[in-house]
């Protein structure tokens, strides 16, 4: 008989890469997770593993194996969920993990409600960039979690994941509203950012400030700006959106944020310019959790959280 949990391992690792990613994500050390394989091999009666020097990676065997793995993986969600259905009143932690400018606008609404409804329930919040959400939920770090995608960076399909939308939000270009405006220059090409890209391309020459390398924030920037043309200079580097605001109106560069990343009566000393740009924000969990009485608990207070012009325009979409 198989071992769910060395199936566990065996996804990770197909997911991660090497023993020593697979090790460090789940808190083994990589001796374990090397000794617990093995086993695996073992209770397969077939090579799951490809040896050369310091890397190992799936034989067609187990690269079949873990397609298994992630049904099965499904599978005991889809009867945590029964479980939990079953019993009386939700009870327990509930992990969540939430990018900033949700963790503010709409998380603590949110919690709220569920405070409310639902007094037995622990949830526990964790700042966390949508780029990693898809290993904390899969290594079990998180239950459920909020992440976004732009019309740029468009969310790649996460085995063992599924998502649900919750809300889609403008897009600003965001520039020193004493600084003068250079003309537009005359577009070259087409495609997603042709028609926005006279706005982009009248600041190519600013500096930019953009969220750090490795996130969707900074990849949305560049490609939107690569699409009109040109490719930004970089200045500063920042992550949340209070703080950019604060660089653009003091005149250190040009930046796009989302429209929960402005303060709702504006930025001073800032211009903004509606985009045609979109960033859509989805619940992410498990597959095969999103009956789980406490996921489907916390996606409903989200619901209610919404901003209402943020939930036309999904409702639109």
């Amino acid at each position: 008989m198989l071992d769910v949990r060395r199936l566990r391992l065996l996804r990770e690792l197909a997911r991660r890469g090497t023993i020593a990613a697979v090790a460090e994500a789940l808190a083994f050390s990589p001796s374990a997770v090397s000794q617990q394989l093995a086993v695996l091999e073992r209770e397969a009666g077939l090579p799951l593993l490809e040896r050369t020097g310091r890397s190992v990676r799936l034989t067609p065997v187990g690269q079949n194996l873990v397609r298994h793995a992630e049904a099965v993986l499904e599978r005991l969600e889809e009867a945590a969920a029964d479980l939990a259905e079953a019993r009386s009143g939700l009870a327990g932690a509930l992990r969540i993990g939430a990018f900033p400018t949700a963790t503010r606008a709409i998380v603590p609404a949110a919690l709220a409600a569920l405070a409310r409804r639902h007094p037995g329930l622990e949830p526990m919040v964790s700042e966390t960039d949508p780029a990693a959400v898809a290993h904390a939920l899969r290594a079990g770090d998180l239950d459920v979690a909020l992440v976004h995608e732009y019309d740029f960076v468009p969310a790649a399909p996460e085995p063992g994941l599924a998502t649900e939308p919750l809300y889609r939000e403008a897009m600003y270009l965001a520039a020193p509203a004493a600084a003068p405006v250079p003309a537009p220059v005359p577009p070259t090409g087409s495609g997603p950012g042709h028609d926005q890209g006279a706005a982009l391309r009248a600041h190519a020459d600013a500096p930019w400030i953009t969220a750090t390398p490795g996130t969707l924030c900074h990849a949305m920037t560049v490609r939107a700006c690569q699409a009109a043309g040109f490719t930004p200079r970089v200045r500063h580097r920042v992550d949340e959106f209070a703080t950019v605001l604060a660089l653009v109106a003091a005149g250190q560069g040009v930046a796009v944020v989302p429209q929960l990343g402005i303060p709702e009566h504006g930025a001073p000393a800032v211009a903004l310019t509606r985009l045609l740009m979109e960033r859509r924000t989805q619940v992410a969990f498990r597959s095969g959790a999103a009956a789980h009485p406490a996921v489907a608990a916390f996606g409903a207070a989200l619901r209610a959280a919404v901003p209402p012009e943020l939930a036309a325009t999904e409702a639109k979409g």
